[in-house]
């Protein structure tokens, strides 16, 4: 661990002179934090003119982000900031225009326009990644990112054409954080993840003491993250006086040297003050004594620093007066500027939600199958055929989970009595043996880290098609769903986006995996704006979909029903390697007039047997396929119950908050005079599923209670 302590003016001097560091370059310093510390107190000044609508400051820490700032490259490495890297930005090239237009939230803001709130930093032109309010979610995007660079390097030297992609052989991905944040699981995945795979990234922790207003003792082993982390294997530690920035410049060259020449990850700890509250909803008046304040405020960089520089003879009263007016003016001139100009129209609210270019229910998607051979491919070949299909012809899909490639160690490929693994179904058996090499690897044992890679790569052009190997283990990679993949296009302005297939095996039916292998729950991805959710039934749709999803630009929830894989009922013949099915078609299964049955994955099938013991009884029942949830096929769904005026909805997922219940609100909404009868459901009963068979069956959807539900219906 390796710790720069320059305690006397003489000898902060003689590091400056060390490192190259001019006069001027001490007086940028000096005018980049004032700069950075005159934007937090003009944007406090806009909140109470209500101005600007949130608040949190950077005060403090604009002495260790100022010298990263000069030492990382713009438009050349790239960056993850946190919300208190002001002084980072600005030094990259940020300006206080676009900050204050942040925080007003109108067209000026560049890293948003006017949809994330202010200090959360993105900026294409400099490759600043538009960071979420998420702590910690951004360490695994950061593997992602650096990861992305070795694949297009490795690329390159395996003959493919990377001319399209941004990388430089020795980038260095930047990712900070707070020492409150170092608490968070995907801290401590993402530094396992860089230690394992040597990634260069730079970890700045930029600790203030503070994680609100819980003291760090309270929560790292020790009160100091790199006290913990000295034998972590892999990691090159650094640590610095971030108050000093000329001892922050220097630690921090250093710092990045090793990591261009090594390419291996360093964890940078950098101790800095808290001048300032958390934000303008805390008071750490509350619970930081007066003495504590002031004992901080001598060390304060904005105190401690010029008066260095002044002390020393670099700095002149009169030159650090010059200065601060200039950059009062030049923040009061940015700031009256922010005020006038216009907030987004409101038209454009919804905009960047979805891709505008690639539209995956449109024309371009609708490929028609050539088939041939026999009806014997089941779905989990058909889903394996469609993997080796896009990923021999695509270089840039990286496909990677728990347990999905054929082997780890690739020298094993060629061992002709290994069949390999791919995959707990065997659903991407095989496809490793088709692809480049590092196309398709395996995971740890962690669903945070796998969205959270998957979404950095995603970033620069990389195709991630990833697997959660069963539904019911999504949950701890929620995070990276919701607040990051889904919402990436969104919150960046349209700048960046995330497109990525995320491949669940999903549902019941299937004996000894209850209560964590049967669980069902597709709603609770439906409501995520800027996702698309796709359930198929059958083997067809599972390839056509999925290639649609591959070729989509943006994030495709990928639901397959693992009961489904293997059945002989829903096999096919092979389609063509061209065939896709359009999102947001349903599919009309069975043409009926006097009811509809509309349903999705494995219920599809129980309809369709329900419905021919229904229909021994005269009747005649339409059924429809949903395919896709998200988008949905409100059309079909119209023309039908012009038809037969009567629906049933049918889904494996609990009835309370089921899908069905949107379906039903919006056939209320839209068709209602359509109706001759309630719209009906069948569904799970609200419980988990039992192991026990016997339970399991009276828990779940069978073919007998779509048959009584739909006699109800047709006799109303």
């Amino acid at each position: 661990m390796e710790k720069r302590v320059m305690g006397t003016m003489e000898e902060k001097l003689a590091l400056a002179k060390k490192y190259g560091l001019s006069e001027e370059d001490l007086k940028d310093f000096l005018r980049n934090i004032y700069l950075s510390r005159k934007l937090d107190d003009a944007e406090i000044n806009m909140r109470k003119q209500n101005k600007a609508f949130f608040q949190i400051s950077s005060a403090g820490h604009e002495g260790i982000l100022s010298a990263v700032g000069k030492v990382l490259r713009p438009n050349y490495d790239y960056f993850i900031p946190y919300y208190r890297d002001r002084a980072l930005c600005l030094s990259l090239g940020v300006t206080p225009y676009e900050m204050l237009c942040q925080a007003n939230g109108n067209e000026g803001d560049k890293a948003s326009g006017g949809r994330q709130m202010p200090a959360h930093w993105g900026h294409k032109d400099f490759n600043i990644i538009s960071k979420s309010s998420c702590t910690g979610t951004q360490f695994l995007q950061a593997c992602g990112l650096a990861e992305s660079g070795i694949f297009f390097a490795d690329l390159e030297k395996q003959g493919v054409d990377v001319s399209n992609f941004s990388f430089n052989k020795d980038e260095i991905i930047y990712t900070s954080c707070g020492d409150g944040t170092t608490s968070q699981g995907e801290f401590w995945e993402s530094l396992t993840t860089a230690c394992v795979n040597e990634l260069p990234i730079m970890f700045l922790v930029e600790d203030n003491g503070y994680a609100i207003s819980v003291p760090v003792e309270v929560q790292t082993p020790g009160g100091s993250i790199s006290e913990a982390l000295k034998s972590f294997p892999g990691l090159k530690i650094f640590r610095c006086d971030g108050n000093c920035p000329i001892e922050s410049y220097a630690t921090a060259f250093e710092a990045a040297k090793y990591i261009r020449e090594e390419r291996k990850p360093v964890l940078f700890h950098a101790n800095v003050t808290r001048p300032y509250s958390h934000s303008l909803s805390d008071d750490h008046k509350n619970y930081r004594t007066k003495s504590e304040l002031e004992d901080e405020s001598k060390i304060d960089v904005i105190n401690s620093f010029p008066s260095l520089l002044m002390a020393a003879g670099v700095l002149s009263e009169e030159e650090n007066k010059k200065i601060i007016e200039s950059v009062a003016s030049e923040v009061k001139e940015s700031m009256d500027r922010a005020i006038e100009t216009p907030w987004p129209p409101i038209e454009t609210s919804t905009d960047y939600l979805y891709s505008s270019s690639v539209d995956p229910r449109s024309d371009q998607f609708e490929k028609e199958p050539s088939f041939s051979g026999k009806d014997d491919i089941p779905m989990a070949l058909a889903l394996n055929k469609t993997l080796k299909t896009e990923v021999s012809k695509n270089p840039f899909i990286r496909m990677f989970g728990e347990d999905v490639a054929d082997f780890s160690e690739l020298e094993k490929l060629d061992d002709k009595n290994l069949k390999g693994k791919g995959g707990v179904f065997s659903i991407s058996k095989g496809v490793q043996r088709v692809g480049y090499t590092g196309q398709v690897f395996n995971s740890p044992l962690a669903e945070a880290n796998i969205i959270g890679r998957a979404i950095g790569m995603a970033l620069r052009g990389i195709k991630p098609v990833v697997e959660i190997q069963f539904f019911d283990y999504i949950w701890t990679a929620f995070m990276q769903l919701k607040n990051e993949m889904a919402t990436t296009r969104y919150r960046s302005g349209g700048d960046y986006s995330c497109p990525m297939v995320v491949r669940v095996p999903i549902g019941g039916y299937l004996r000894g995996g209850s209560i964590y292998h049967s669980q069902c729950g597709e709603s609770l991805f439906t409501h995520i704006p800027g996702l698309y959710v796709c359930f198929p039934s059958n083997a067809l749709d599972a390839m056509g979909l999925l290639r649609t999803a591959i070729n989509c630009d943006d994030p495709v929830m990928f639901l397959e029903h693992k009961h489904l894989y293997y059945q002989g009922y829903n096999r096919m013949a092979d389609p063509g390697d061209d065939f896709m099915i359009p999102f947001g078609k349903a599919k009309i299964v069975k043409e009926g007039t006097d009811a509809t049955i509309l349903a999705w994955g494995a219920l599809v099938q129980k309809s369709i047997d329900a419905v021919k013991e229904v229909e021994k009884e005269g009747y005649s029942v339409e059924i429809i396929d949903a395919r896709t949830l998200v988008p949905f096929d409100m059309e079909t769904l119209k023309s039908s119950l012009g038809k037969t005026n009567r629906i049933l909805i049918c889904h494996e997922e609990t009835k309370t908050s089921g899908f069905a219940g949107e379906i039903a609100a919006r056939i209320n909404e839209e068709l209602f005079e359509s109706l001759d009868a309630p719209i009906l459901r069948v569904a799970a009963k609200d419980s988990h599923v039992a192991y026990c068979p016997q339970l399991e069956d009276d828990i779940l959807p069978q073919v007998q209670d779509v048959v009584q539900m739909l006699k109800k219906l047709l006799t109303y």
